[in-house]
């Protein structure tokens, strides 16, 4: 179900910070008419630390509703909190939800038994699938290989995104949890050769701004055109730079607010992008041919 170039969503907002919802809407449908596979609301390039409980529930239904299953939906149900990610995963599941991104709990440093407490806890409380989400950098914790091959016998759960940017990863990840076990990249640079290592697509933020790019480049790679992918990859290099340039997601929704959806607006901590950085974006932008 769940393959190829999927976004991880900004959420648009006006410039007071409030959530945008006809841009939002619009961004949805510009995404699937531009071949996006699926669709990740409320993980972090959604600024999910920052919405109310109310605010995240709305993004997803508003999503889901948009979507009208054309896509697969996979909505971000992530906490440190096992009992806040349960009911998040709860309310997805109760308005249609194709599956779950459930992030390893940051701040309190579980072990990796508590991770497969954590894990169990959600996959049992729901009846879809669940994606786990490991990225170290900002969680701080590892999920080892070992604690992901316990956790893929559950039923619920079918995969993980791998924001590790390791590309030895993957190779041990599929040896221990099998080969149905489902692979996606958490990291736009190394993308391509993640699926070199087994890996089946990528939730992406670079395909917010470049999202039939990003799904083309999936497209070549599974129809075995490497060359194809390459050239593809190595043209969105300039636009991953500019993307990751400072803190995600504040080069995306600038760069989205270049496209007409939204404003450039993130709440704090997230600072405005600095002016060097936006003419690094713009100029990414133009070279791809996204803006004028």
């Amino acid at each position: 179900m769940f393959h190829g170039s999927l976004v991880a969503l900004v959420t648009p907002m006006h410039e007071d910070g409030r959530i945008d919802e006809a841009a939002l809407e619009r961004f949805i449908e510009w995404q699937i008419a531009e071949g996006t596979n699926g669709l990740v609301p409320v993980g972090t390039t959604g600024e999910s630390p920052t919405l109310s409980h109310d605010e995240h529930k709305r993004v997803v239904e508003i999503t889901i509703e948009v979507a009208r299953k054309r896509v697969p939906v996979i909505a971000g149900a992530g906490s440190n909190a096992t009992r806040e990610a349960i009911g998040l995963a709860k309310h997805a599941e109760s308005v249609g939800a194709d599956g779950v991104l459930v992030v390893t709990p940051y701040y309190n440093k579980p072990t990796q038994d508590g991770l497969f407490r954590h894990f169990t806890a959600v996959a049992d409380a729901i009846g879809i699938p669940l994606i786990i989400y490991n990225i170290p950098p900002r969680s701080v914790i590892d999920m080892s290989v070992a604690t992901m091959a316990r956790l893929a016998r559950h039923p619920n759960i079918v995969g993980v995104k791998d924001a590790t940017a390791s590309l030895t990863r993957p190779l041990h990840t599929a040896a221990a949890c099998g080969a149905s076990f489902c692979q996606l990249s958490g990291e736009d640079h190394t993308a391509l050769a993640f699926l070199a290592s087994g890996g089946v697509g990528c939730i992406s933020v670079t395909a917010n701004i470049a999202p039939r790019l990003c799904a083309e480049m999936q497209a070549a790679w599974r129809a075995g055109d490497l060359k194809a992918a390459m050239a593809i990859q190595s043209r969105l290099l300039p636009l991953h730079d500019a993307m990751f340039a400072e803190s995600n997601p504040a080069p995306a929704k600038y760069a989205a607010s270049l496209l007409g959806f939204g404003s450039e607006f993130c709440r704090l901590p997230l600072a405005p992008l600095a002016e060097a950085t936006k003419a690094q974006m713009r100029a990414a932008m133009t070279g791809l041919g996204l803006i004028a």
